[in-house]
């Protein structure tokens, strides 16, 4: 047991209201290696504390980081500013919008400061403005009067406080699991509550409801095996489900119909983006995802492939550089073909706004998209795909000679990291490293965009050896 004094502070009091399993857990075990935040959670963090310290600039004259303790709970409020009717709260946030989330960490702070003797008047949640652009920074931020939500749920925060206090003075609670567990975040400590799941549970059909888990689990049915042949399911899943229960692919008649469009010259496009809280580069609002990467093989004459690619390198704009590359990289293909198309498209089309002197062939090249995971969700299914269609999941059932294993950079999420981090932090690196960084992020999108020349062939294969649905 902790040998300081138990306090809450106004994490810990968010913690508590989700659950006080997690709370005690977070107390009792600090150093617990579920409480170390993943690389991209420790980039939110980071982001967010640039974040904080931007609003100040919004807000002059204010306190800043302000402290007070009551009822064992230590808040630092983020600014506390002198309103006309008195002192207002307010709580930076580096998201778009308010969240229902954000209401009992305001509370908190001002149940703490006014039974510390300051009678707030107002809350507020400041958080980053959609509409703003770089380089106008002038209105980064909104500010949004929450002082009715937050004056409701203070009616029963000296009650949760004391069940919280008295939570941690005791044993481990014992709480069931829920809908909490993962709402409004998934709890750092689920693993610790929820049994593991078998192979092909119901909650690996294709993008299920967790309510319809629920009734199925309820009815006795926690397997894709333990259906029964009755029951009422969608096209996707009815193809899950057979090919679940009888270890076999099912591929879709159809399958040969849907291939024509990719019938003709090709390349294969795959972007990676960074984001940024505070936007850096012309005309970019508050996390925009901003193309500065890009794998492209395209087919010769002959059923060859050449490859090109762009990387950037430095905190300078990369577009006008990357939109010209990947104008070269596309040129003569009479279709572009990229895993799920919806991202590369806004890619491009963010390329189009703000590099206009390409807008044109910028254009040609977004109308060229078409898309191969519809070809597989809608027509194929393999017991190995577990639920998922995404290519990390796809590519080794359907193209086992070729995955992501062994790569230094194997996902999307820690390539975003790493770009930003060559990007921003590559001068601080030595040749050799940054060598080597540059070398894994090509290597990664690279390997997405061969990935999809090489299940597009296997697809192909399928045609003329399907199996007929039930």
């Amino acid at each position: 047991m902790a040998s300081t004094p138990l306090r809450l502070s106004k994490s810990l009091f968010v913690a508590g209201v989700q659950c006080h399993k997690r709370l005690w857990w977070t107390v009792h075990e600090p150093n617990a290696p579920e409480l170390v935040p993943s690389p991209a959670a420790q980039n939110r963090m980071d982001q967010g504390a640039d974040v904080g310290l931007v609003a100040r600039d919004h807000v002059p004259g204010a306190a800043y980081e302000a402290a007070f303790l009551a009822d064992e709970t230590a808040v630092k409020v983020d600014i506390l500013e002198q309103g006309p009717t008195g002192p207002v709260v307010i709580e930076v946030k580096a998201s778009n919008r308010v969240k229902d989330e954000h209401i009992p960490d305001v509370a908190i702070q001002v149940h703490v400061l006014r039974r510390s003797g300051t009678a707030v008047t107002r809350a507020e949640v400041m958080h980053l403005n959609r509409e703003c652009r770089h380089p106008d920074l002038a209105h980064l931020f909104v500010r949004e009067d929450v002082t009715g939500l937050v004056e409701g749920y203070l009616l029963g925060v000296p009650d949760e406080v004391e069940r919280q206090l008295r939570t941690l003075r005791g044993p481990i609670p014992r709480v069931s699991i829920g809908e909490h567990c993962t709402t409004p975040r998934e709890c750092p400590f689920i693993k610790r509550c929820w049994p593991p799941v078998p192979d092909h549970h119901v909650s690996s059909l294709y993008r299920i409801e967790r309510r319809k888990v629920r009734a199925y689990e309820a009815d006795g049915f926690a397997s894709i095996h333990d259906l029964p042949s009755d029951v009422e399911l969608s096209a996707i899943h009815t193809r899950q489900v057979k090919a679940v229960t009888t270890g076999v692919m099912v591929v879709e008649p159809k399958l040969a119909g849907a291939l024509e469009p990719f019938d003709s010259r090709l390349a294969f496009l795959d972007f990676e983006t960074v984001s940024f809280a505070i936007p850096r580069w012309n005309g970019c609002r508050p996390w925009e995802n901003v193309p500065v990467q890009f794998s492209c093989h395209r087919e010769q004459p002959g059923g060859s492939f050449d490859h090109h690619a762009w990387i950037a390198e430095g905190p300078g704009d990369p577009r006008p550089a990357l939109a010209a590359a990947l104008v070269e990289a596309c040129s003569g293909a009479e279709r572009v073909v990229a895993y799920y198309a919806s991202f590369e498209r806004d890619c491009v089309r963010h390329l189009e706004r703000h590099v206009p002197a390409l807008a044109g062939p910028l254009g040609a090249i977004r109308q060229k998209l078409i898309d191969l995971l519809p070809l597989v969700r809608n027509h194929v299914y393999h017991p190995g795909f577990g639920g998922s269609f995404s290519l990390k999941n796809v590519l080794p059932a359907l193209v086992p000679a070729l995955s992501y294993a062994g790569l230094a950079v194997s996902d999307g999420e820690t390539a975003s990291l790493e770009l930003m981090r060559l990007m921003l932090r590559g001068d601080t690196m030595t040749p050799a490293e940054r060598a080597r960084l540059r070398s894994a992020l090509l290597a990664y999108c690279e390997r997405d965009s061969w990935a999809m020349v090489k299940l597009l062939e296997r697809l192909r294969g399928m045609v003329g050896v399907q199996l007929d649905l039930f």
